[in-house]
């Protein structure tokens, strides 16, 4: 899917409804005498490298010229300060109510225009790596954050003879133009005191401001991409998706979740070799409506470095790090501090090498989509056989908060919340999602789980245990049984996790959860003026539920 940048003078205009007064606003910042084009990865990090605060690492990238670098290439580290997640508070988004064009246009303008004696770096890049799916991107940063402009050309794919022609041979849609984002992590303003993220999602463009952590600027570009993939006909995916060549079939099967869900672990497994595995992508990827394929957004991988100590193998494949620490060695060279020590939330770019047997495109449709959650009434695995309340338990995903995040004042890190799809980047209404979804349940025949990665009860539900249900799933050998009173609801005997709903503690607990849910649903059709509400049968499917818990 092409996106448009060009245009014919006579279509130049308030009649194209590819303009906007935030679109045309942060465009126009893009073409000043005081911005400078980065065209390449090799380029970008010769301006990170001598980019005030860089610490230069003795670790040498793997194969550098395979991600656009030059030889002798080493690890950079950039840290940010206090703020090392994203921020959801400081979002808004045009067409949601409160959210005033003229005013935030105001905003915007004065930012650019504060920006006009310093140096700004453009970059652009591809996201979607198929010429099935792929928007071009445009990023302005200016000068002192080259980490930035560094880190997103090392993240998303950047403009090169290969891809631009598969950018060109690609499906164009009318009607929807190149993404532009505007920033200035340098940004204050008294009524945005953790900053302000601005999107225009009809428009595909966006202003970070007031933002250093190079997450807001990964998922600010996703949020964009996505919302130009729910109204091209996917599936907007912020999960991992790989597949399982068995020697009678293929099998399918995307795992949905917040970081910290284990959504990359599960991506990521080996099983041991028992499996010839093919990864398409551990966070960002879209779902095509008509044939079910799978089109991963992101050539490289944004991972947590909590469970990579330096001595990791996994660590050979690090491009770049975030927010960690640095020490020397016995022989007096600079390395990292990983484990979060430092902090929390430490972060690392890794190669695409990192997954050997990665590609950027399944064919095949998905046949399972799995929901991870934190909730503990649910036991270690649950098959949801109803296409409506399988779409509905994604859109009432119950988790926790993780340390990607940054949360406002007051907000209880601890508390169980409903993320739906595990997507909090969603720019267009929920019940959009919801139709994508069910659409694929319906039509496609796709299986769905529920898989507790966190306790049950007062048990936590151990790694090796979901990655054993995991694989008597894929083998067909997983043998489920009715939950209690639900028929659209099936678990597996497992001892120890037992979901016995003659104890009426654990019926009460369960019960108390489905409410949560129904009460979530219920709250769509007022918050936000109904911009998430959500079709009847969604608060039917769990009521429904409920009533039989009585």
């Amino acid at each position: 899917m092409s996106t448009s940048s060009r245009f014919i003078r006579g279509e130049i205009g308030k009649n194209n409804p590819l303009f906007s007064m935030a679109r045309v606003t942060i465009e126009t910042a893009f073409y000043g005498n005081n911005v400078i084009p980065v065209f390449s990865p090799s380029e970008a990090y010769k301006l990170a490298k001598d980019s005030p605060g860089t610490i230069v690492t003795d670790l040498h990238v793997f194969k550098p010229e395979k991600v656009g670098l030059e030889c002798d290439s080493r690890v950079l580290l950039f840290n940010d300060g206090a703020v090392t997640g994203r921020c959801a508070t400081a979002r808004r988004i045009l067409g949601e109510p409160g959210v005033d064009e003229a005013e935030y246009g105001a905003k915007i303008r004065e930012a650019i225009y504060n920006t006009r004696s310093r140096k700004m770096y453009h970059a652009q890049a591809y996201i979607g790596l198929d010429e099935n799916f792929m928007v071009k991107a445009h990023l302005l940063v200016p000068e002192t954050h080259e980490n930035l402009i560094y880190n997103w050309l090392l993240n998303f794919q950047p403009i090169n003879e290969f891809y631009n022609g598969m950018y060109e041979t690609s499906e164009g849609f009318e009607g929807e133009g190149d993404i532009f984002v505007f920033s200035d992590p340098e940004w204050q303003h008294p009524d945005h005191p953790l900053g302000l993220s601005f999107f225009d999602p009809e428009h595909n463009c966006a202003a970070i401001l007031g933002m250093r952590y190079f997450g807001e600027f990964k998922k600010g570009t996703l949020t964009l991409a996505w919302g130009c993939a729910n109204r091209r006909g996917f599936a907007a995916c912020h999960g991992g998706q790989k597949r399982y060549n068995l020697q009678d079939r293929k099998f399918v099967v995307g795992f949905f979740g917040l970081s910290g869900s284990g959504k990359s672990t599960l991506t990521h497994a080996k099983h041991g070799g028992k499996y010839d595995v093919t990864v398409l992508h551990d966070d960002a990827f879209v779902i095509s409506s008509s044939d079910g394929s799978s089109v991963a957004l992101e050539p490289s991988y944004f991972d947590k470095t909590s469970d990579y100590p330096l001595s990791s193998e996994d660590n050979k494949y690090l491009l770049s790090v975030q927010n960690v620490g640095a020490t020397q060695d016995d022989e007096g060279r600079i390395v990292i501090v990983t484990e979060d020590i430092r902090n929390g939330n430490g972060r690392a770019i890794k190669s695409k090498l990192w997954s050997p047997n990665r590609v950027d495109r399944f064919d095949e449709p998905v046949d399972s989509i799995v929901w991870l959650m934190k909730d503990p009434s649910i036991p270690p695995v649950v098959r949801v056989v109803d296409p409506v309340l399988a779409s509905t338990m994604g859109a009432t995903l119950a988790t926790k908060r993780t340390s990607a995040e940054r949360l406002a004042p007051g907000v209880d890190p601890n508390a169980l919340v409903i993320e739906p799809y595990a997507n909090p980047f969603r720019t267009y209404p929920l019940s959009a999602d919801f139709d994508r979804f069910l659409e694929l349940f319906t039509s496609r025949s796709i299986d769905c789980y529920i898989f507790n990665t966190g306790y049950f009860r007062d048990l936590k539900v151990p790694k090796d245990l979901t990655l054993q249900i995991l694989e008597l799933i894929v083998e067909r050998r997983a043998e489920f049984v009715p939950w209690g009173p639900f028929t659209e609801l099936e678990t597996m005997e497992i001892k120890g996790f037992i979901p016995d709903l003659t104890d009426e503690s654990y019926k009460k607990l369960v019960r108390d959860r489905l409410v949560d849910r129904l009460s979530f649903l219920r709250s769509r059709e007022i918050e936000r003026g109904g911009f998430d509400k959500l079709p009847a049968e969604t608060a039917e499917s769990i009521y429904s539920l409920v009533e039989r818990l009585r």
